[in-house]
């Protein structure tokens, strides 16, 4: 008979219902993982998994109030631009 989980362990989910759950597609999910854009992932042997604190986290961490609103200071490309955020280069 397997054991109950502690409930303290984090909830893994894989892509697909990582995606499901942030009314993402897989392959969007996928670009923001591969761009370091998305939330923060773990790879358990070869399987890419979120946890759900991690999905909610990037939820939050996405919190905008208007559309002139800039991403907070990461050190990563600016996209649009091309230039690195808060560094105006």
């Amino acid at each position: 008979m397997q054991n109950d989980p502690d409930p303290a362990w984090p909830r893994f989910v894989r892509t697909e219902e990582a995606a499901r759950l942030l009314d993402l597609s897989p392959r969007t999910l996928e670009k923001h993982r591969c761009g370091g854009t998305g939330p923060v992932y773990r790879k358990l042997g070869g399987r890419v998994v979120y946890t759900i604190a991690d999905l909610r986290a990037w939820i939050e961490g996405s919190a905008r109030q208007s559309t002139s609103e800039m991403a907070k200071a990461s050190g990563k490309p600016d996209r649009a631009f091309g230039e690195t955020a808060g560094t105006g280069r």
